[in-house]
Order: C-alpha cells, then sequence, then structure tokens
C-alpha cells in the first residue's frame, strides 16, 4: 500500500493531496486575536477534560517549539519512549510533562511567546515541500507521511484547540467555512484506515457526505487487501450508488473525528442509506492521537 517501483512511495489511496499551507498565518492571527479578548477568570475554563484554557495554550506552545526543533533545526534530543509504552501514553505523557512544566509561567507571557513562535512555524510550513516525507500520521495509517499531510494534520490540531478554547469560554465554533473545509477534508482521510479491518468485496464503496459550504463528499473503495480514497479506475467514469452512505452536519462532524461526541451519538445525527454496519464502520473514524 506504501511503495510501487524504485521504492516511491505510493500515496494515491489517502486521495488528493491538501495544501494547507496558506492557511496558517491567518490561523495563527485568529487564535491570538482569541487569547488577547480573555479575561482573567476564562483562561481557568476547562477547555478539555482535565485541561484548562491556560494549559491547552501551554500544549500548543510545545507542539510550536517541537515543530520548529525537529523540522527545521534538526534538533533531535528531547523526551524518549519508557519501555513498553505505546504511542498514545507517549504522546499523553510528554504533553502532560510540558504543561506541568509551563504552570508558572503567566497567561500574558504565554500569549507573547505563543505569537513569537506561532509566527515561526506558520513561515515553516509555508516554505515547506508538500511531496517531501515527513512524520507519519497515524491515525491515518501511514508512516512516514507526505509533508502536505502531515502539515495538514498540524493545522487540523491547531484549529481544533482553538475552537476547545472558544467552546470553554461560551463561544460556537468559528463559522468560517474556508480553514473547517480544510480541516474536515483533512479528517476524512482517516477512512481507510477506519476501515481497514472492515472485509468487503472489491469495489464496495461507503460515502460519507457533509452538508454546508465547508463540507464535501469522500467514498472509499474496498480493494485489494485495503480500503482506498483514490478515485476508482474506470473508463468513462461510470457513478454507481455505494453500499453505504453517511451523512453528517460539519459540527458533527468535526467533533466526531477529534472524540468530543462519541460514534453512537454521531450516529444518532446522522442520516443514513444503504448498509447500516458499513455506514456505523465509518462513523468509527478518528483523526487525533487517541
Amino acid at each position: 500500500m506504501d511503495s510501487q517501483l524504485g521504492g516511491v512511495p505510493d500515496h494515491s489511496w489517502l486521495g488528493s493531496p491538501i495544501d494547507a499551507r496558506p492557511l496558517f498565518a491567518p490561523e495563527h492571527t485568529a487564535l491570538m486575536d482569541t487569547l488577547r479578548g480573555l479575561s482573567p477568570a476564562e483562561w481557568g475554563a476547562e477547555a478539555v477534560p482535565g485541561w484548562t484554557v491556560r494549559d491547552v495554550v501551554a500544549h500548543l506552545l510545545g507542539d510550536f517549539y517541537g515543530r520548529l526543533g525537529r523540522d527545521r533545526d534538526g534538533h533531535r534530543d528531547g523526551p524518549a519512549f519508557a519501555p513498553g509504552e505505546t504511542l498514545e501514553a507517549f504522546i499523553h505523557r510528554i504533553n502532560q510533562e510540558w504543561v506541568d512544566a509551563l504552570s508558572r509561567v503567566s497567561p500574558a507571557a504565554l500569549t507573547d511567546t505563543l505569537d513569537l513562535i506561532g509566527r515561526q512555524v506558520a513561515r515553516f510550513f509555508e516554505a515547506t515541500d508538500p511531496d517531501s516525507a515527513s512524520l507519519g500520521v497515524s491515525w491515518a495509517g501511514v508512516d512516514p507521511a507526505p509533508m502536505w499531510l502531515d502539515s495538514a494534520r498540524d493545522f487540523t490540531e491547531f484549529w481544533t484547540h482553538r475552537q476547545q478554547i472558544r467552546h470553554a469560554v461560551g463561544r460556537q465554533t468559528d463559522p468560517d467555512p474556508r480553514p473547517l473545509a480544510v480541516v474536515l477534508d483533512t479528517f476524512m482521510r482517516a477512512l481507510p484506515h477506519t476501515l481497514r479491518d472492515v472485509a468487503a468485496p472489491v469495489g464496495t464503496q461507503i460515502r460519507v457526505q457533509i452538508d454546508g459550504p465547508a463540507g464535501g463528499t469522500w467514498s472509499a473503495t474496498a480493494t485489494e487487501g485495503h480500503w482506498s480514497l483514490a478515485a476508482p479506475e474506470t473508463t468513462p467514469p461510470t457513478p454507481t450508488a455505494p453500499a453505504a452512505l453517511l451523512r453528517l452536519d460539519p459540527e458533527t462532524a468535526w467533533q466526531l473525528c477529534t472524540r468530543r461526541i462519541d460514534p453512537d451519538a454521531a450516529l444518532a445525527r446522522a442520516h443514513i442509506s444503504g448498509d447500516r454496519e458499513l455506514a456505523a464502520a465509518a462513523c468509527r473514524i478518528v483523526s487525533i492521537i487517541y
């Protein structure tokens, strides 16, 4: 699934590449606008279970430093896996260690530092080669991943954390459809990996449709040995009805992919046509390290 003749990685099964590079700078501006408008009490509001708004901001700063140190500067020092530690346990541990270490830093100092480092991160991503090999994306089942997917993954994380902060202080999800469209498109790249244990005849198709201006349609097709988001190779193209259609609204979709809601809650809000078991399998999608 990951290689072809000559050893060149084949990522066609992930679907068409996504270019999130132009969105990092405006996303950073939106984040800073949000943070500079918070009251002292709002910094202490719970944004995710166990973490306040201040903790999420500290975590973001850690992510920013990690990306620059590792990929821009070639810095390889840092925490290592403990014996027998899973990727998920490792990520959660080092994230908490960073948040704990920054507990003495004030919200104002965090904001100023995040502004400085975040602008550098935006410039880093703007200059990347989208086809180069980069960090693996575990929830998409690809390692190494192409930079276009790795950078889009980071963009979804930054956007998601900003929404968590907004929700914590009583605001709704940012309605701007442009970044949300990229977030949803990136999240859907988890579909082939989500369906990896679902046995189906070759050619079976599961379609996910997300409504609204930020939405779209993604079709996962069963091929020999795996599922693929690549367009079926038919000449001429012949549209066929999918075995299952899962239709979601954008708010349900992004919250499902980040596990702010669980699959059962998403299924209760969804419109399903065709094979309900296949649709339920697609609804197990997770687009974060969970």
